[in-house]
């Protein structure tokens, strides 16, 4: 059983819930000891509620649970962060966060991979990346080396928009590359940590 000292913080430990997808804060709440163990058997974060003065599983009335992921301490074993996957609203007003703010990701490369294996999976799309996976491996990896090549003629020039463009597009094949051969990019950055010297 993780140790906190729960005697500094009246018996109740502040628990600062995180999406573990868009690392987005989604609430605040409180546990004590009996709340962290029923979190960690159950896998659905539970607190004590303060108000009804009892355990409370978040989401127990409107379905929205918080499935755990994760728990780690601070360093002085008296705040817990809380990573989570959502299911639905964190807000009993209906909003992603206690802090009226939506719980989305910004745009990046998980996101752009989440979108290629949405259209891998949807066999009847009429998307590009669809149907460029369905006409095979060397069809893609051949659009890889294509568009590394037009990248390399652009950044022999000075213009910005057409280098970025040529640079976008090769990231974009080179994603598309990786779904057709059923690896991840979290594949390709674990080999590249690997060879990271301590």
């Amino acid at each position: 059983m993780m140790k906190l000292d729960y005697e500094k913080t009246g018996g109740l430990i502040p628990a600062i819930v995180q999406d573990a997808l868009t690392k987005n804060v989604l609430m605040l709440g409180y546990m004590n000891q009996a709340a962290l163990e029923q979190t960690l058997e159950t896998k659905l974060v539970t607190f004590y509620s303060r108000s009804k003065e009892r355990l409370w599983t978040k989401g127990e009335t409107s379905g929205n649970y918080l499935e755990l992921v994760d728990l780690q301490k601070d360093c002085d074993e008296d705040t817990l962060l809380v990573l989570v996957n959502p299911k639905g609203p964190a807000c009993h007003k209906g909003t992603g966060t206690c802090f009226d703010t939506e719980n989305k990701a910004g745009f990046d490369l998980n996101s752009l991979e989440q979108i290629i294996q949405a259209r891998k999976a949807n066999k009847d799309s009429t998307s590009y990346t669809a149907q460029l996976l369905e006409r095979g491996i060397n069809k893609v990896a051949q659009k890889v080396g294509e568009e590394a090549i037009e990248l390399v003629i652009e950044a022999k020039d000075d213009n910005k928009d057409l280098f970025l463009g040529e640079a976008a597009d090769l990231m974009y094949h080179y994603l598309v590359l990786l779904a057709a051969k059923d690896y991840q990019l979290s594949d390709v950055l674990a080999v590249l940590e690997g060879r990271q010297k301590v």
